[in-house]
């Protein structure tokens, strides 16, 4: 009878595990899109506004980038609180996220392919 129940309890722990682990892996890909934002900007600033090597101008593209870093940041780190405050419902949350990004990043390359042209 003990081994039925510690086998249920070790299945639940698992569980758990797995739950923490993909929510820092989100927190992770928001955390990776953060630090690719701040590099960016940080690069902008020192190589063309003080150092004044390159001539990074700012146009569509420029523009896009640090809107899609900063906002797939966000999004991120949102599913990742969003997963953190209620675990039973995270498979829909995860999709509900990838259906959001996909179509966020189609209306991104759709705005500036109509920006472009």
């Amino acid at each position: 009878m003990s081994k039925i129940k510690k086998k249920s309890v070790d299945q639940r722990s698992k569980q758990f595990e797995i739950d923490i682990k993909f929510e820092k892996i989100i927190q992770f890909s928001g955390w990776f899109f953060l630090l690719a934002l701040g590099a960016f900007l940080l690069g902008w600033i020192v190589f063309d506004n003080i150092l004044k090597m390159f001539d990074i101008s700012t146009n569509a593209m420029t523009f896009s980038l640090i809107i899609f870093l900063g906002t797939n940041s966000a999004i991120s780190f949102g599913l990742a609180s969003k997963i953190k405050n209620n675990r039973l419902n995270k498979r829909e949350f995860f999709f509900d996220w990838l259906l959001g990004e996909f179509l966020f990043c189609m209306l991104a390359i759709f705005a500036v392919a109509a920006y472009q042209w």
